[in-house]
Order: C-alpha cells, then sequence, then structure tokens
C-alpha cells in the first residue's frame, strides 16, 4: 500500500456508513497524472483508492471519510452516493484514449482489496456497483471489459451464470436492483456490465432473464 493523500475529502453526511463499493476506471493516459488530478484540490474529485496497470495500490484518503468519486448519481434511491460508498479508481486509458483490457495484476490487486473492505465494511452484494451503474447517462466505466465474473468467483458480489424465466418487466427489475428509475441510458448500462456483447439499450428476454437471475442470487 502507497500512501498518497489527497485533500479532497470530508465527513459523511448524516452518519452514513459503508454499505457500497464503486469501481471506477481513471479514463487519463497514466497513472501519474490520474494521481495528479485526484490529489488536485483545484479539481475537487478523489477516491480512496487509486491501483495502478501494474498493480500497485496507492491510498488518497480513508475509508472513514468521504471521497469525492460518484458525482451525480443514484443507486437504490439513494443519491448521496459518497456518503455510503468506498470508491477504488482503475488505471485504464478509457473509451476517450483507447480502451484497453485490465491487467491480471490489477485485477488481482483489486480483488485483494475489496475483500479487506468486504471484511471492514457491511457491505452487500447488491451494493458492489460501477460507476455506469449509478450514473448511467453520465458515466461508461469500469466499462465493458471489466472482468465481473472474477469478482463475483472471489466473492465479491455476484454475477448469474445464466438467466431465469420471469414474467416481471426489465424496468421492474432494474429498479429493484437499484438503477435510478428516470435514467435514460440504464438498459446499456446492465448490458456493459452483465451482457457486454450487446449493448444497445433494446429490452429483450435475454436482459429480462438476467436481471431476474441477479435478484435470486442476491437472495
Amino acid at each position: 500500500m502507497i500512501e498518497t493523500p489527497s485533500p479532497n475529502f470530508g465527513d459523511r453526511r448524516n452518519g452514513e456508513t459503508v454499505s457500497m463499493l464503486v469501481i471506477h476506471y481513471t479514463g487519463m493516459r497514466s497513472a501519474a497524472e490520474s494521481l495528479a488530478r485526484l490529489c488536485d484540490p483545484a479539481a475537487e474529485v478523489s477516491a480512496h483508492y487509486l491501483i495502478t496497470e501494474a498493480g500497485d495500490v496507492h491510498q488518497l484518503v480513508s475509508e472513514e471519510k468521504r471521497a469525492w468519486h460518484a458525482g451525480l448519481s443514484q443507486w437504490g434511491g439513494e443519491r448521496d452516493v459518497n456518503s455510503r460508498s468506498i470508491g477504488i479508481e482503475l488505471q485504464n486509458l478509457g473509451h476517450e484514449f483507447g480502451y484497453q483490457p485490465f491487467p491480471t495484476a490489477q485485477i488481482d490487486s483489486l480483488i485483494n482489496l475489496a475483500k479487506g473492505i468486504l471484511d471492514r465494511h457491511n457491505i452487500p452484494a447488491s451494493g458492489i456497483v460501477g460507476h455506469s451503474d449509478i450514473a448511467p447517462d453520465r458515466k461508461l466505466d469500469p466499462g465493458e471489459l471489466f472482468p465481473w465474473p472474477a469478482l463475483a468467483e472471489a466473492d465479491i458480489g455476484v454475477f448469474p451464470k445464466a438467466g431465469i424465466d420471469t414474467q416481471e418487466h426489465l424496468d421492474s427489475l432494474l429498479t429493484r436492483i437499484g438503477y435510478d428509475p428516470m435514467a435514460e441510458n440504464r438498459i446499456s448500462a446492465f448490458q456493459r456490465r452483465f451482457r457486454p456483447d450487446r449493448i444497445d439499450g433494446q429490452p429483450d428476454m435475454a436482459c429480462q432473464r438476467l436481471a431476474a437471475a441477479y435478484l435470486a442470487d442476491l437472495s
């Protein structure tokens, strides 16, 4: 663990405790550039951790404090995601500069870090999300190349292996999962995470069955 303190944090509001883990990519050209921005007071953005492509883990903000990583977001009806969450940034060029797969060393470090966070905080599987889940109209990260199944195999969240039949409409299923019912791109965000081979924003039975299976796995 490399201590790289950022001044960009505050207290968690209204006595909120940690119940979410939000995974991001930096969308910047290098880890040095990302760290500089996350530690720049003028940028007014931060995260609790940044993991480089080589797997080095930088802690920027104490887990007890409110880092500024979620922005305008919502999950399960809660809008102050920063007060309820721990944010992890993964160094990656992102969709703007040349999105690439996440290296094994980086994901191994993420899994180790996330396991420690889950040991320290009462975070349910439903609270392990990507930035695009909580802000589907603004964000794409960590994106369709992020290996959510690998995290589930390490008992960090769940990932359905197959869909299940349901009569419940996809809109209702997505709202129950936590997606903002008013978000225009929430189907695309769901597809980016759970069905990355087809991201068209169109509802279909495959999405409906996967959403139902995910909810069943959470129960």
